[in-house]
């Protein structure tokens, strides 16, 4: 009687993840603790740490804290092996420091809060096209970052460099300055004068440069098509172009249904102001929050359509009549164009999602 009692028993899962281990920690229905155990973070932990949960019954949830990070590949073997799993949100201050701190502690606290369904989201996908081009959008975010840091190096050489070799370059645009020191060949023999030691850290510079740019420019003959072949059209709106596209593909996710209404995408990309009234007064502020590529690439979206689009300029013209400044208008179009992005990734993303599912 008790083991078909117990597998009878729902039992809810939580996971506190770490970049060696997992924690899990099992509770049933009632939010008893049945058990807490540590697993390797491999693809045999996982197995071990799925069957160890299902020896206390019947899984019907499981929160991983992490799921983007050290719980990604635990996420993705609990969804392959049909177990719903929650995006567990950071464990709630005021009782951590009323219970204190362990993986034991955290594991628990994950599985009640997936049991009470608090503080809990649904992970993004980790296995299509969406993942791919986020790897890609990685390492060209990194190439970009590091060109901008050579740029701003070799002005800050050449501020600081003799005056013979300043004049010379001081007056250069970027083009030429980099076609000219990568040209350069000083003698490397008499790099202790402070000239011929700044014409070869300049050239070293000019030179990583343009192979940054070269990876720059591969990178993006590879993201374009993929992101062509994702969603073709959230690239015919109008001011949307590949590295913008790119960047709200990969907030939203592999699964943009995960994202409960348009509301949810907003708050997301941190264009939904935040109610801050008091009292008498009904007032909104900035939201701060939120994923900050995302804001950035409506920000541009809005940018461009303010100076090609007739109904933006028009509604730009509209709200400057009505007392409103230009970056609250911006705010208010990022606004409107959130909502346009999200009801066109939510429908083009599940019919192609179905397609794929019929094909296969």
């Amino acid at each position: 009687m008790s083991s078909i009692a117990e597998q009878a028993r729902e039992i809810t899962g939580g996971v506190d993840t770490r970049k060696d281990t997992h924690t899990a920690a099992a509770v049933d229905s009632a939010g008893r603790l049945l058990g807490a155990e540590q697993f390797e973070a491999t693809a045999a932990g996982y197995r071990r740490l799925l069957a160890w949960l299902r020896s206390f019954g019947a899984v019907v949830l499981v929160g991983v804290e992490g799921t983007g990070a050290y719980g990604a590949g635990l996420a993705r073997y609990l969804r392959e092996q049909d177990v719903s799993v929650v995006e567990i949100d950071r464990p709630d201050r005021k009782a951590r420091r009323w219970q204190g701190k362990s993986d034991p502690v955290d594991a628990e606290a994950a599985a009640r809060a997936a049991l009470a369904q608090r503080r809990t989201g649904i992970p993004k996908h980790r296995d299509g096209q969406v993942e791919a081009l986020r790897s890609l959008r990685v390492a060209r975010r990194s190439a970009v970052s590091q060109r901008a840091d050579v740029s701003r190096q070799m002005k800050t050489l050449i501020i600081t460099a003799p005056e013979e070799l300043r004049a010379a370059v001081r007056n250069m645009g970027d083009r030429q300055l980099i076609a000219t020191c990568s040209a350069w060949r000083p003698n490397a023999e008499r790099a202790g004068e402070p000239t011929v030691a700044a014409r070869l850290a300049l050239r070293t510079l000019a030179r990583r440069y343009q192979r940054l740019t070269e990876e720059i420019d591969e990178l993006d003959g590879i993201i374009a098509p993929l992101v062509a072949e994702i969603a073709p059209a959230l690239l015919a709106l109008n001011g949307v172009g590949a590295d913008v596209a790119g960047q709200l593909l990969v907030t939203a996710g592999e699964n943009p249904e995960r994202l409960r209404s348009e509301a949810a995408f907003a708050m997301l990309c941190a264009v939904a102001p935040l109610p801050a009234s008091s009292g008498r007064n009904h007032r909104h502020r900035l939201n701060r929050g939120g994923d900050r590529g995302a804001n950035a690439a409506l920000y541009r979206i809005v940018l461009c359509r303010l100076r090609w689009d007739d109904r933006t300029k028009q509604y730009m013209q509209r709200r400057t009549k009505e007392g409103l400044s230009k970056k609250e208008i911006i705010r208010c179009l990022k606004r409107f164009i959130a909502r346009e992005i999200y009801q066109l990734l939510t429908t083009t993303r599940s019919t192609t999602t179905k397609q794929l599912t019929t094909a296969a």
